[in-house]
């Protein structure tokens, strides 16, 4: 048995105004009709549509990056990369009643932890079994300027990487749906290595993980150690021949594990 050891780096101020001037005065200081004040409203701003489950977007990669904005959905018959599954109420108030910017990292973690939450029970799998796919919940706020106008809306989308900087295509209804599974087409670590669906041509499939207790990332020894044993069983099972396998071992890079990524990744030749 031969085990291979690698680590992958993988605005809101409610607002609106009015004006009043007066109209013309009499010189001679008696009123007249034409002196009687007139008022110009300014309209409110236009905090824009709020998003709607079940909504479809043709993101591309850069797009599903990008945060802050609402991009125009598209028909669900027709190509799209992404889908809504989810939209809530951004809390931008705190307990001294200040209200936050729609880019504080109290909005984001709401963001991020609702988003990801919600995934594994829009797709009908466990958080582990999502681990091992290519499917992602990417999330966006209004933009400043609907901010400023009162939009305090999030939205949660899942998409699914097909290869490096590229979405897959999304069925009509992903509620339910089955999330492609992660390969890679070399061994983690090496040159080359690229994680893709693996519907797309690959020599290496992600098998198991393994989680790592702690607050800190742990040395890379220790981490291989943690990952061995599960690691090894799931190559052994894997195998065609029980006493003859491969298997590499991916740990969280720092960037991953302040990310909140906190397991390692078990892959097996294809």
């Amino acid at each position: 048995m031969r085990r291979v050891l690698a680590t992958l780096a993988a605005a809101v101020l409610l607002g609106g105004c009015t004006s009043a001037s007066p109209g013309p005065a009499d010189p001679a200081g008696s009123p007249t009709p034409s002196s009687s004040p007139t008022t110009t409203e300014t309209p409110p701003p236009d905090p824009g549509p709020t998003p709607e489950i079940g909504e479809c977007h043709a993101l591309t990669f850069r797009q599903a990056l990008v945060v802050v904005g609402r991009t125009a959905p598209v028909p669900c018959r027709r190509k799209h990369t992404a889908q809504t599954y989810f939209v809530g109420t951004l809390d931008l108030t705190t307990k001294s009643g200040f209200t936050r910017r729609i880019d504080s990292q109290a909005a984001q973690r709401q963001m991020r932890t609702t988003c990801t939450r919600r995934l594994p029970r829009h797709l009908g799998r466990t958080p582990r079994e999502l681990r091992l796919s290519m499917v992602r919940a990417v999330w966006f706020t209004p933009s400043p300027a609907r901010a400023e106008a009162g939009a305090d809306w999030f939205r949660c989308d899942v998409v699914a990487v097909a290869a490096p900087r590229q979405l897959l295509d999304l069925p009509r209804r992903t509620k339910g749906w089955a999330a492609p599974a992660m390969c890679a087409t070399s061994a983690p670590g090496t040159k080359g290595f690229d994680r893709v669906a693996c519907s797309r041509r690959h020599s290496w499939r992600a098998v198991a993980t393994v989680d790592i207790p702690g607050r800190r990332l742990p040395a890379p020894a220790a981490v291989a150690d943690r990952m061995d044993p599960t690691c090894r069983d799931a190559a052994a099972d894997s195998a065609d021949d029980p006493l003859d396998f491969t298997w590499s071992q991916e740990s969280p890079t720092r960037e991953q594990w302040d990310a909140g990524q906190r397991y390692g990744i078990c892959w097996v030749p294809a």
